[in-house]
């Protein structure tokens, strides 16, 4: 069985700045890994390749064993979880909307993703009588990072 996430000597360049060279991983389904580095090490950028948002100078980043290239990627993008740094909230919508977003795009009952957006909610220490109904603009930095969260989590059934 191919690993969840691999990523196979993977080198990124901007200009004439190598940001990622060589890099090479799997993560496991149910594997936890963590990116660590200082500020401008490419933590940021091999994020965006799992995803497709950045595509590799040379390597591969593979997704269950597919190439990112070959995904369709708007289908990747809604299967993998992702928080970008400033959580990337939809300002105009309220906190269970954002968290609901991608459930509701996939064609999942009203019902059911109701019920996701309560559980995740709480599992993210947002009580959902409290927060649900509200807006990002009203919530504090780390409440939106676990908004974010939710989000990341939602369409993972």
């Amino acid at each position: 069985m191919s690993p969840l996430v691999s990523f196979r000597q993977v080198s990124a360049r901007i200009g004439q700045k190598d940001i990622l060279y060589d890099l090479s991983f799997d993560v496991e389904a149910g594997e936890t890994l963590v990116l660590l580095g200082r500020s401008g090490s490419g933590k940021t950028t091999a994020l965006k390749m799992v995803n497709g948002l950045l595509l590799p100078s040379s390597g591969n980043v593979l997704i269950e064993g597919i190439p990112t290239t070959a995904w369709d990627l708007i289908r990747l993008r809604r299967r993998i979880g992702y928080v970008i740094q400033d959580a990337g909230l939809f300002p105009h919508f309220t906190v269970a909307a954002n968290v609901g977003l991608v459930p509701r795009l996939e064609g999942w009952q009203p019902g059911d993703i109701d019920a996701r957006v309560h559980h995740l909610l709480t599992q993210v220490g947002l009580p959902p009588t409290q927060f649900a109904a509200r807006y990002p603009r009203e919530l504090s930095g780390g409440q939106r990072q676990r908004v974010g969260v939710a989000r990341a989590l939602a369409a993972d059934s």
